[in-house]
This record gives structure tokens, sequence and C-alpha cells, in this order.
């Protein structure tokens, strides 16, 4: 629900929080952070600097449910404060949305504040499970039509919300660098594939959902109530190397074209500071299936979807020795997702399957159906045929070592105070030479 710590008239005491692009008293987004020499811990982004919610409590500054929620938080991940359910989230969201706007509480500023400048982020969770789907139509099309002409989209596409168990083991925090993959790869002019480096290193722009309370096994999520299993959303990149990927996926999908490394931003981005930005789902286009009753809810299709704007810049090694700025290569809207969240979770059950707090979804590439909308390079260079040329000259089908990929994201809607997710941002190193 929409209440006192959404409201636009909230000011924050902390310099530079009001009017923060990413990070006003509005967002709160938690995190897991460490100083120099401290140990990780739990964190609240706010302004340019990071809340540190043990300093906080030793300070005395939460009592009752938010108490336990702030003792929940003060581990190396946050794993039991997202278990303990929305109640929890939501009291300590309240009490500190109350410290930081009252300016009683400045004089402890020196004690319970970071610059965020001087703190590592980590892993907010220990990810048991990492599921990737595959909603977004438009990404699934182009795709499907650059390798499928005459048939684009398989026959299930628009009854299931397709999707495969990637790696949970290779996730990391923005910032981390990515090795580019060797393995298996087969030209169509060659007969037989070969081993080396990819040639085709791509990103996949996507939006990650953080599973907060799970589900016993043999339990499904009713479609109704799986809203509540959503503890927050973040930015998520799906490395893909093309080559491998084309090579390996039949007939069983993706392996090792996906599972080289998954970059998340580090800060979760609750379920309750996306309440304002909670939007209709799109209507289906005429003649599309009805979803099948127990992926179908009033309450969802209503709901259901994010108002949420998602940018792609890359800044090249020549743009980085020239101090040039990264140039944006797309924007695309959540809005563009074929399936809801919730639908996500309520199939990810519907057989009996377990869910664990801390377990990442994917939503698949979002990509609109407009030149400067792709979610990745293999929808922009139509499968590396048709090059693009960036501002400086440079030319890229796909990635090149020293290339940065950065995503962004933005919420806004009428009356709500904007917020953001933080950066999600990698470089490509080279590939090891085996």
């Amino acid at each position: 629900m929409v209440d006192e710590t959404h409201d636009a008239q909230r000011k924050c005491w902390v310099a530079g929080a009001d009017g923060h692009l990413e990070f006003p008293i509005q967002n709160l987004p938690l995190g897991i952070f460490s100083t120099p020499g401290d140990a990780p811990r739990g964190g609240i982004a706010i302004g340019e600097r990071v809340l540190d919610i043990s300093a906080a409590r030793a300070a005395g500054l939460f009592d009752g449910e938010a108490r336990v929620a702030a003792e929940l938080a003060a581990g190396p991940t946050l794993n039991q404060l997202l278990a303990a359910g929305p109640a929890a989230r939501n009291a300590l969201r309240r009490r500190v949305s109350q410290i930081l706007s009252d300016p009683a509480y400045a004089p402890l500023a020196p004690r319970m504040l970071h610059g965020a400048e001087s703190c590592q982020m980590h892993l907010p969770l220990d990810v048991h499970n990492f599921s990737d789907f595959f909603a977004g139509i438009h990404h699934a099309t182009t795709g499907g039509m650059i390798n499928r002409p005459d048939n684009p989209l398989m026959p299930n596409y628009k009854y299931v919300p397709v999707a495969y168990h990637s790696r949970a083991s290779s996730v990391r925090a923005s910032g981390t660098a990515v090795r580019r993959p060797n393995g298996q790869r087969k030209p169509p002019d060659q007969a037989a594939p070969d081993f080396g480096p990819s040639r085709a290193l791509d990103y996949e722009m996507e939006l990650g959902v953080w599973i907060g309370e799970g589900n016993d096994l043999g339990m499904p999520i009713p479609i109704g109530s799986a809203g509540r299993h959503i503890a927050g959303l973040c930015l998520l990149n799906d490395w893909s190397a093309r080559d491998i990927q084309s090579w390996e996926s039949a007939p069983l999908g993706p392996f090792l074209a996906k599972s080289l490394m998954t970059s998340v931003s580090p800060w979760i981005v609750t379920a309750e500071a996306l309440e304002p930005f909670r939007i209709a789902q799109p209507p289906r286009p005429a003649g599309d299936p009805a979803p099948l009753p127990h992926l179908l809810d009033d309450h969802d299709q209503a709901q259901g979807g994010f108002a949420i704007e998602f940018h792609v810049s890359l800044l090249t090694p020549a743009m980085r020795e020239a101090s040039e700025a990264p140039h944006r290569l797309s924007v695309s809207h959540a809005s563009m997702l074929y399936w809801t969240v919730a639908q996500m979770i309520a199939h990810h059950t519907s057989n009996g399957c377990n869910l664990l707090p801390g377990d990442l979804l994917g939503s698949g590439t979002v990509s609109g159906t407009q030149p400067g909308s792709e979610g990745c390079l293999l929808e922009m260079t139509r499968g590396g045929r048709n090059p693009i040329t960036l501002p400086n000259g440079e030319m890229r089908t796909y990635l090149q070592d020293g290339d940065e990929v950065i995503f962004s994201a933005r919420c806004e809607a009428p009356g709500a105070v904007p917020i953001g997710f933080g950066e999600c941002r990698g470089v490509v190193m080279p590939a090891l030479r085996l």
C-alpha cells in the first residue's frame, strides 16, 4: 500500500538526498556493504550515503518489529530479513523513513552514515537458485526471426512463461569484470566445431526479481498471492556468448553460453518502494490466447506491471582514453514484458517447485518494438549482420575486450517522487589462453 513513506512532500535531513535521481527518501533500497576493515552488513541507500543498519540499531533507534527486522539485517546477507516477509521489511522501512525525515536525528549522522564512495557493495543475498525467464516477447520475436524467419515464436510462448534454470554460483554484484568465455563454436561455413574465445559476447538487459518468502515443496503459490513473495527488484545482465549458445542450445537450451556470469545491481528496490509505480499489464493483442486460469488474476492484470524505464550504455576503451561519456545504446520499458512477475512465480511453482528466500528470477531481455529499444546486441545488429556505428566512429557487432556495459533504470509515475536502482555495470576481460 502507498503510505507516508511515499509522500512526495517528505524531506530528508541528509545532504543531497532530496531530489536525488536514484535514492531519495522515498526509495530506501536494501543492500549489503562494507567499509575498510569492517565486515559486510546491511545498509540502506540514501542520496550519496549508506545508512548502517547495525550502527542505527546500536544507537537504540529501533524498537518492536523494526528492531527485529534490523537484527535480521545485521549479518552478511539479507536472506533472513527477506524470509520474514513484507511486514518485517515494511516495519524497517517506515522507521528508517521516520528517522531520516526528523532533523532531531541528524547529530547521529557520523555514527550511522557512510559516504557511498567509501563503501564496497556485495551481493545482497546468498543466491540459492537462479531461474531466467523469456518474458520479453519483442526480444523473443526478433531473436526468433533471425534464426527462424518463418516461425519466430514457439507454439507454447503465449501459453507458458518460458524459463530455464541458470547458474546461481556465477551471479555477481555490479562492477565485477566478466571474462570472455572459451567454448565450442561452429560458424555456418565450418564443417565441424572448434574451441576458442567467444566471438559474439553480448549483454541482455533484464529485470531481476528477488524472492522473499518461499513456499513448501509440493505447495504451489496461487497467482492471487504470488505478489507477496516479491521482496524487490534489481537490474540484471545475463551475459551471453551467442556463438556458443547457437551451437549448444539444441535440444536442451542454453548452458555454458549463459553460466559464465550474471551481473546484478547491488541494491534491492523493495516491493514497498515500488507501490506507486505499479501499472496495469498491457492488454494482449487481438487473437492472442488468454492466460490459463492458474495464471490469470484480475488484480494482477490491473496492478502487476511496473513503470520502469531501462537504459543501456556502452563505454569503449577508446572512449575511456578520450575521457568521453558512455554512449547510450537503447531505452526500453518494463511494460514490454508479456508476462507479469506474479505469473512467473505462479508458473514456477505450479508443479510444486519450492522457492527459497534469496532466489533470483530474471525476466528475460526487455526490448521494445522501435529501433533504439533493443535490449541486446543480437537484436540491434540482427545477429551481427548490421554493425552499429558509435559517435566516435567505432563499430560494433558484439562486445570487444575492454568494453564496459552499463545498465540504469528509473521509475516514474504521476504524483510520485522518481526513484532508481543504481547501476549494473561490468567490463569485458580477455579470454584465458588455454
